[in-house]
């Protein structure tokens, strides 16, 4: 005889059913009618699960904060951390471009503490949890000698850079061109790390070094990457 599905489970159902929909239709399709009908279920269940669609809807912006924290992790480290870094920008684009809407959403809904009291907190969340392997790789340049400063506003000013980049891209803003990551994002990574203290030289092996070693590594095709094309 099989028994009900728990309620953790129906409530991850729940999120994964909301992450489908908004793929394949819209922010407009996140309703609670058409999320519990993707998996047999009332209205009722988004209610009993998460007290209604704020909670739901701040579950699947943690999902997109799952999804970043995943394929950031999943950038190998090396002996050149600034290298790492434009690796990781390129795992950041990868997982935009994933899924737009889910992206977009993550970010809307991503509110509460900063993420400065959270590191600082030791409590970490998702969305500390993604920044942290930025942040991580960021001391690393610091101690190395390559950055100047401290590694939390260095880390901050880098993701500020990567996540402006791509929000534009997302958006269409630089059309369908297909050389932006050699042409734009990759530069921009190396015009940051001369501003962040390294030399010029130094900056830009490690851009051709960390775009190499995305084309090369495993996260690039784990993830189903599209840079070959872009």
């Amino acid at each position: 005889m099989t028994g009900k599905p728990r309620g953790s489970d129906v409530k991850e159902r729940l999120v994964e059913a909301a992450v489908r929909l908004l793929a394949d239709s819209g922010p407009e399709a996140l309703q609670a009618r058409k999320i519990a009908a993707e998996v047999g279920a009332s209205t009722m269940a988004v209610y009993t699960h998460f007290g209604g669609m704020a909670a739901l809807l701040d579950a699947v912006a943690w999902e997109g904060f799952r999804r970043l924290s995943a394929n950031l992790a999943a950038v190998t480290p090396t002996e050149d951390p600034v290298a790492d870094i434009v690796a990781m920008s390129l795992a950041y684009r990868h997982t935009a471009r994933e899924h737009p809407e889910l992206f977009a959403v993550t970010f809307s809904r991503s509110k509460g503490r900063s993420l400065a009291e959270i590191v600082a907190a030791g409590d970490p969340n998702e969305g500390s949890t993604a920044f942290g392997y930025l942040l991580g790789a960021t001391e690393r340049a610091v101690e190395a000698g390559r950055f100047h400063g401290e590694p939390f506003p260095a880390a901050a000013q880098l993701w500020s850079g990567v996540h402006g980049y791509v929000t534009l891209e997302t958006s269409g803003h630089f059309g369908q061109r297909q050389q932006d990551v050699e042409a734009i994002l990759v530069p921009l990574g190396v015009t940051m790390a001369i501003g962040l203290g390294d030399t010029v030289e130094a900056a830009r092996r490690s851009g051709e070094s960390g775009l190499a070693g995305w084309h090369r590594a495993d996260v690039s095709s784990s993830i189903g990457t599209d840079e070959g094309n872009a």
